[in-house]
């Protein structure tokens, strides 16, 4: 009798235990629903990161009323509003209202809501694991009402004002910024600088220094450098070549032939990074608090990387590789990638990336291997990489290999990414001590029945 019922409880277990991998298996899913929507919009990589921001607050705060050490965002945020699950929603699964939470909250965001409501319907409505019908209404209900909070709360951050600004002015000195070919597009968000950020306490707190003197001289630094990046992809091997294309992450990706353009929609970085965030808690088959509290710091430190990135790049508002090159070295020459519409230092890609994996890092390890499959769809073959910290060098030095940034702005923007990192991780660090401590985060009681 006693062996029965032991395995009973175990068979009970199991089941439990699959129910819960299917459930976040549509989590996952939903996760990649908000950034095809993104793709689709054509949300610049400022704005996206904001998005995943805003999204992934929404969805910790409603997946962390099911479990009790979890600690509030309202502990590190004092303006946060406080969310306390009301009594009368006693039934409510995590997993449920956390997937909930994020897709109403990303619905605010991004212009394409009817295909988002779509996706909504698809994933948490008719794909969802059974649910009783009581638990899924009152999981919703609370899904709302922590988006609702969000939703308020993200009309501080100074958006709204910055639509209203004047707009951006070129400069005329040979040293600044102009639009390259082959669309010459005007500048991307060039007040982003002056957004409300997360966790940095002002976007001057890691502010890297100016960049080199700009010349024309031909002994110079600053024409060296131009030449360096001249030189290395006129010697691109099909290793350099297919790191740069691995990596572009161009969310607005223009084809020319002849007098025919059109724009191809991409990934931007920062929903590369969201994607690895994604493989390595599947790969790790991490519990929802890991989840939810991985996205959530990823998705910060990509916001505030990119505001803080944004503010130097318009105030040291440098030329660019391929201009400099067209007018000192050769007029002919083009780079791998299409250099993006806004001023070279520092690299974007750099900072956010070093800054993510600095974060994913203190979350998974430093040694996690994963493969990343994150391009396959767009005809790209998986990378294979032994930690977070080497894809982010790789996705730093991949904007030298594609012609778009001088060595200094990479090494400056690393230096910069991961100072951001850490002070999402020391900001965060109570979260963290929670996840990866030695007991387990207990889920409370009346979460999922």
């Amino acid at each position: 009798m006693i062996k029965l019922i032991v395995n009973i409880a175990f068979g009970l277990a199991c089941l439990h235990a699959t129910a819960q991998r299917a459930e976040l298996t549509q989590y996952h899913r939903a996760q990649r629903a908000i950034t095809a929507v993104m793709v689709h919009d054509i949300l610049s990589p400022p704005v996206a990161s904001r998005v995943y921001a805003y999204t992934n607050i929404a969805a910790y705060e409603a997946g962390r009323a099911g479990f009790s050490q979890l600690l509030p965002f309202q502990n590190q945020h004092r303006d946060f509003p406080r969310l306390k699950r009301p009594d009368s929603l006693s039934k409510v699964n995590a997993v449920y209202a956390s997937a909930w939470a994020a897709m109403l909250t990303a619905n605010r965001f991004v212009f394409s809501e009817a295909q988002l409501t779509d996706s909504i319907n698809a994933i948490l409505q008719n794909d969802w694991p059974t649910l009783p019908p009581r638990v899924k209404a009152q999981s919703i209900m609370w899904a709302k009402m922590v988006s609702d909070s969000v939703w308020n709360w993200s009309k501080k951050d100074n958006y709204r004002e910055t639509r209203k600004l004047r707009r951006y002015s070129y400069g005329k000195a040979d040293s600044m910024w102009k639009p390259t070919p082959p669309g010459y597009i005007d500048a991307v968000e060039p007040h982003w600088g002056k957004m409300k950020t997360v966790v940095l306490a002002s976007v001057e707190e890691y502010r890297p220094a100016l960049p080199m003197p700009f010349s024309t001289n031909k002994i110079a630094p600053f024409y060296q450098q131009a030449k360096e990046v001249y030189n290395k992809v006129n010697s691109l091997t099909s290793a350099d070549s297919l790191i740069a294309l691995f990596w572009d992450c161009n969310p607005f990706y223009l084809n020319t032939q002849g007098h025919l353009m059109f724009a191809s929609k991409k990934l931007s970085p920062g929903g590369h990074w969201m994607s690895i965030t994604g493989l390595a808690c599947q790969q790790a088959q991490a519990e929802l608090p890991k989840v939810i509290t991985a996205y959530l710091l990823t998705s910060v430190a990509l916001y505030d990387g990119f505001i803080s990135c944004w503010h130097e790049k318009y105030r040291s508002n440098l030329i660019r590789p391929e201009t400099y090159i067209n007018a000192y070295i050769d007029e002919k020459w083009k780079p791998l990638l299409q250099t993006p519409p806004f001023p070279e230092y520092t690299s974007g890609h750099s900072v956010i990336s070093t800054a993510a994996a600095e974060v994913l890092s203190a979350i998974f390890g430093n040694e996690f291997s994963y493969n990343d499959d994150t391009e396959t769809g767009y005809g790209l073959p998986l990378r294979r990489f032994t930690s977070f910290k080497q894809a982010a060098a790789e996705a730093a030095i991949s904007r030298f290999y594609g012609g778009i940034h001088y060595r200094e702005a990479i090494e400056k923007g690393s230096l910069q990414g991961q100072k951001i990192g850490s002070a999402v991780i020391a900001f965060y660090n109570p979260h963290l001590k929670i996840i990866n401590g030695p007991t387990p985060v207990k889920r409370r009681q009346s979460s999922n029945k």
